[in-house]
């Protein structure tokens, strides 16, 4: 009995509480979707953010996200934090990480490989990061949402703003071949 306690019912308790006891979020920034999802392999010399791009365009992602990704690289071209200009490293990489949202209006995605020291380095994905052996990837796609890039006035970037799908009725059938 405490074990159904403990795995049933606790949650309900931690979560009951009173609205004054809750954080509050934004209603503009709390947004659900179902989510699908498509698991992929890319395979030795394809670029990853290539790649990435071609499947989001080839599925008309209007939002998505990266679930998982994991593999290796023979070459890393990242924008650092606070740089303009890209950085290329080039020999064996792992992927420990890749993270962010997919769109036809824009994608943001943040990778971090490490090298055969375990030294660790990431920043924004561009072109040029090489699969090495393989890169095996989870997709969710958010049907019922839009990403969009927009000003924001704060800096000036383009940055998410999330919009609720068109309707199915309004939206481009994709014909596959």
């Amino acid at each position: 009995m405490r074990l159904f306690f403990l795995l049933f019912l606790w949650p309900a308790v931690i979560f009951a509480q009173t609205p004054a006891a809750m954080p509050t979020v934004s209603s503009a920034l709390l947004v659900a979707s179902p989510m699908r999802t498509y698991a992929l392999r890319l395979k030795p010399g394809q670029d990853l953010r290539q790649q990435l791009n071609a499947f989001v365009e080839l599925h008309q992602i209007r939002a998505g996200a990266i679930v998982t990704c994991v593999g290796s690289l023979t070459q890393a071209t990242l924008r650092l934090a606070n740089q303009e200009n890209p950085t290329v490293y080039r020999g064996h990489f792992e992927i420990v990480s890749l993270v962010g949202t997919l769109s036809v209006n824009g994608s943001h995605l943040h990778l971090a490989v490490s090298d055969s020291t375990g030294r660790t380095v990431g920043g924004h994905l561009l072109d040029g990061n090489l699969v090495y052996t393989t890169a095996e990837l989870v997709v969710g796609v958010l049907e019922e949402l839009d990403f969009r890039r927009e000003p924001d006035p704060t800096y000036g970037y383009r940055e998410l703003t999330v919009y609720p799908a068109a309707p199915a009725s309004k939206r481009k059938k994709i014909v596959k071949q």
